[in-house]
């Protein structure tokens, strides 16, 4: 049920962010929403918990780059809603495999138009979620 989640989660955030540059706010809240309750459902008040932190986490994390303008809300907000899906420890090893991700993207993106203003992040976000799922068995 979680990777039916994490799919269903990444495939609406890389198609809202490819076709429209951001991350909609009711894909990242119903994601949210879910995970919290698959995890306070079949984990009682310490899934909750794990959910909750994995959730924090992972919006604190990408926070600082939202300050200095490195990245988009929607991103910061996607990375809370993977962080109820996957807990904690889940969401520290996806931050660690969408920076690398991320700077090919990047790269890509700047050598495909080098006047291009913001590069789409949730991809990466997206595909270092799914490896951080599969690590995990």
């Amino acid at each position: 049920m979680l990777l039916a989640i994490a799919i269903a989660l990444g495939c609406a955030a890389v198609f809202d962010d490819l076709r429209r540059n951001m991350v909609s706010n009711w894909i990242n809240a119903v994601a949210l929403l879910t995970g919290l309750l698959y995890h306070g459902v079949h984990g009682g008040w310490a899934g909750l918990g794990l959910a909750v932190g994995g959730s924090l986490l992972g919006f604190v994390v990408f926070l600082v780059f939202y300050w200095f303008g490195a990245m988009g809300g929607g991103d910061v907000k996607l990375m809370a809603a993977y962080g109820a899906v996957l807990g904690p420890s889940g969401i520290l090893l996806t931050a660690l495999l969408a920076a690398p991700i991320g700077a090919v993207i990047a790269a890509l993106c700047l050598a495909w138009n080098r006047h291009r203003r913001s590069i789409p992040y949730a991809p990466a976000i997206v595909l270092g979620a799914w490896l951080a799922m599969l690590g995990r068995g």
